[in-house]
C-alpha cells in the first residue's frame, strides 16, 4: 500500500494531503437526516452514493471503524438543537477510527495509520472529516475507547464541576447500566462516597456490584420512591439524571438538605413530538427551598475545551485499570451484533428499549466502494 504525496488547492490555500491510494474509495455510505422528526428511522435515511470527502489544511480524514450511538441522536435529527437548519444534514456525532488523509497543518500531530477518537459532527459515515482539534489519539482500534469520549467526559465533568463530592456521600444514579450512567457509579466510588444505581434487570444490577455499586435498584423489581424513603430517610446527597419525568420527581423528593440535582438528559422525553418529559415542577421551588438545594444542567457543548484534559485522566485510569468501560454491540439484540450503518437504526430502537449494558456502539467493516 503505497503513500501518494498530493497537492490541492481549497479556499484559496494551498497545502499537502498524505494519503493511502488503495485504501480510500471514490464513494462511500452515511446516513442523512432527510425529514426532520424525533423518529430515527423517518428522519433519516442511508445513502450509499456519496463522495468522499477531502480534509482541509487543518483536517483529518478519519476512516471510521466504530461509532457511537447517544439518546440525543434523535434530537438533533428532530433539529432541536439548531431549530434553523435544514434537511439533508449529515448526523451522528462520535467515531473512532484509522486516519487515511490529513491536512498539512494536522500533520504536526498525526500521521496517516493512527487510530483516534473524535467528538465531530457526520460520524455515521464510513469516512469523516474531522479538525484535528477535535480529535484524541488512542492507543488502538478497541470499541471501549470510544465509550470514553462523550459517555466518560460528560460523567467526568458533570460531576467534578457540579457535584461536589466528599468521601462519605450519598450519589443516586439514575440509568446507572447506560453509556454515561457507568461511569457516573465509577468516579462517584472513586469519590469515596456510598453509590445507589437505578436499573431494569437483574444481570443490570450484577453489573453495577461489579463496578462498585453499593445499592443497584431494579426498579422492575422494587418501588424506586419506596426504597429511597426506606433506606435513606435523611436523603441524598448528589442525583446524576437522566431519564426525566416521574424519576425527576422521586429524585427531586430524595434530595438530602442541600443536596444537588444535575441533569445531563430526559431521555423519557425525547420521543415525544415536543422533546419534553413532564413533571410535576409545581412545587419544585418549594421543595428546593426547603432543603436549600439545588438543580443544575450540564451539556456537554458548552466544555468542549476541557474535553481533551478530561479525556487523557480517562485513558490513563482505563489503561491502569482503574476504570471499567462497559460497550455493547448489541450481540444480544434482535438481529445480532450491530454491523454496518443499516444497524445503526437497530442501535438506537435497542437503547430506547433500555436494554443496553453499557455504551452502544456500531462496527463498521472495511469499504469495499470502488477505489480510486
Amino acid at each position: 500500500m503505497r503513500a501518494l504525496r498530493t497537492i490541492v488547492d481549497m479556499s484559496y490555500a494551498r497545502h499537502f494531503l498524505d494519503f493511502q491510494g488503495s485504501a480510500i474509495p471514490r464513494v462511500m455510505q452515511k446516513l442523512v437526516v432527510t425529514r426532520l422528526s424525533p423518529n430515527f428511522r423517518e428522519a433519516v435515511t442511508l445513502r450509499r452514493d456519496c463522495a468522499v470527502p477531502l480534509p482541509g489544511d487543518g483536517d483529518l480524514l478519519v476512516r471510521n471503524r466504530f461509532i457511537g450511538v447517544n439518546a440525543s441522536d434523535i434530537n438533533y435529527s428532530a433539529g432541536r438543537y439548531n431549530p434553523a437548519v435544514k434537511v439533508p444534514f449529515d448526523v451522528g456525532f462520535e467515531g473512532l477510527g484509522e486516519v487515511v488523509a490529513l491536512g498539512l497543518s494536522a500533520s504536526s500531530r498525526y500521521s496517516v495509520g493512527q487510530a483516534v477518537a473524535y467528538l465531530a459532527p457526520g460520524s455515521f459515515a464510513e469516512y469523516t472529516v474531522v479538525p484535528a482539534s477535535a480529535a484524541t489519539a488512542v492507543p488502538s482500534l478497541e470499541p471501549e475507547y470510544l465509550s470514553l469520549l462523550v459517555s466518560g467526559t460528560t460523567a467526568y465533568l458533570s460531576l467534578e464541576e457540579l457535584g461536589a463530592l466528599s468521601p462519605g456521600q450519598k450519589v443516586l444514579v439514575t440509568a446507572a447500566a447506560g453509556g454515561t450512567g457507568q461511569f457516573a457509579v465509577q468516579l462517584s466510588k472513586r469519590a469515596k462516597c456510598h453509590v445507589i444505581g437505578t436499573c431494569s434487570s437483574e444481570e443490570k444490577a450484577a453489573f453495577l456490584r461489579s463496578v462498585g455499586c453499593d445499592r443497584p435498584i431494579n426498579y422492575k423489581m422494587e418501588d424506586v420512591g419506596a426504597v429511597l424513603q426506606q433506606e435513606y430517610p435523611d436523603g441524598v446527597d448528589v442525583v446524576y439524571e437522566c431519564v426525566g419525568g416521574p424519576l425527576f420527581d422521586l429524585a427531586v423528593n430524595a434530595l438530602a438538605t442541600k443536596g444537588r440535582l444535575i441533569i445531563i438528559g430526559f431521555i423519557s422525553g425525547y420521543q415525544t413530538p415536543t422533546g419534553l418529559a413532564p413533571v410535576k415542577a409545581g412545587l419544585l421551588p418549594a421543595k428546593l427551598l426547603k432543603k436549600s438545594a439545588s438543580v443544575h444542567g450540564f451539556f456537554l457543548t458548552h466544555y468542549l475545551s476541557r474535553c481533551p484534559e478530561a479525556m487523557g485522566r480517562l485513558l490513563k485510569m482505563h489503561t491502569d485499570g482503574e476504570l471499567v468501560c462497559q460497550v455493547d454491540l448489541g450481540a444480544l439484540s434482535p438481529g445480532g451484533r450491530f454491523t454496518g450503518l443499516e444497524s445503526v437504526f437497530r442501535a438506537v430502537d435497542y437503547m430506547y428499549t433500555g436494554k443496553n449494558t453499557g455504551k452502544v456502539i456500531v462496527e463498521l467493516p472495511p469499504s469495499v466502494s470502488s477505489k480510486l
